[in-house]
């Protein structure tokens, strides 16, 4: 489950043109805010939940963590580091799992999906860098449930559009989940799709919008 952004040198080259409601126990201390839990009838666990991390989150380490190890050394998209400038205008939004670890990690994994959302004009945002930790990517409510929040808390924020580059594997996930490709586009390399998230079927989230705050 992989998604980048305009991070990724522009939007990209078109390739036409160019070669139920629930409230999780949370542990305490870890950082998020309260959040109404409302996720897609298809993304529903007691596993699993879904938050916006605040800078003072101890999982922000874990949240950088999966990203680079996803996007640096499973995809080779980036070389040493995939954080850029929009890292300090994006709001990190994190997959933590609850209960026993899974038998398949090598090690006891708390963040285990990564999702960023970024309002790059007024009301027109932004998902990227989305990705599912690699012991746990069978589990397809956790990408279901970081598509789902990232969307429905950037409605709730005043969104007007909400756009992903998507990579070419992922397209018809996506498409499951109401949204519509706009063009085919190639970064880095990679074929993506540039896709559009249909807000009336993503409810505005309650969340507030926080300040920025985001620079670990």
């Amino acid at each position: 489950m992989l998604c980048l952004d305009p991070s990724s040198g522009g939007i990209g080259r078109s390739v036409s043109s160019a070669p139920r409601l629930f409230t999780p126990s949370v542990r305490a201390g870890i950082g998020v805010d309260a959040d109404d839990f409302q996720l897609s009838p298809t993304a529903c666990s007691d596993r699993f939940s879904f938050h916006l991390l605040r800078a003072d989150s101890n999982l922000i380490r874990g949240y950088w963590r999966l990203r680079r190890s996803i996007f640096c050394r499973e995809q080779n998209v980036f070389e040493r580091s995939d954080r850029d400038e929009l890292d300090a205008v994006a709001w990190p939004i994190a997959a933590l799992q609850h209960g026993p670890p899974s038998p398949d990690a090598d090690d006891d994994v708390d963040v285990v999906g990564v999702v960023r959302i970024v309002e790059t004009e007024p009301r027109l945002w932004y998902g990227g860098r989305l990705g599912v930790h690699s012991s746990f990517r069978r589990h397809n409510q956790i990408g279901k449930g970081l598509i789902w929040k990232a969307v429905t808390t950037a409605n709730g924020w005043g969104c007007d559009r909400f756009l992903a580059t998507v990579q070419l594997q992922n397209v018809r996930f996506f498409k499951r989940l109401h949204w519509t490709s706009i063009e085919e586009l190639e970064i880095r390399g990679i074929r993506h799709h540039l896709m559009q998230a249909d807000l009336s079927y993503y409810v505005p989230a309650k969340q507030q919008r926080p300040s920025l705050q985001l620079a670990a």
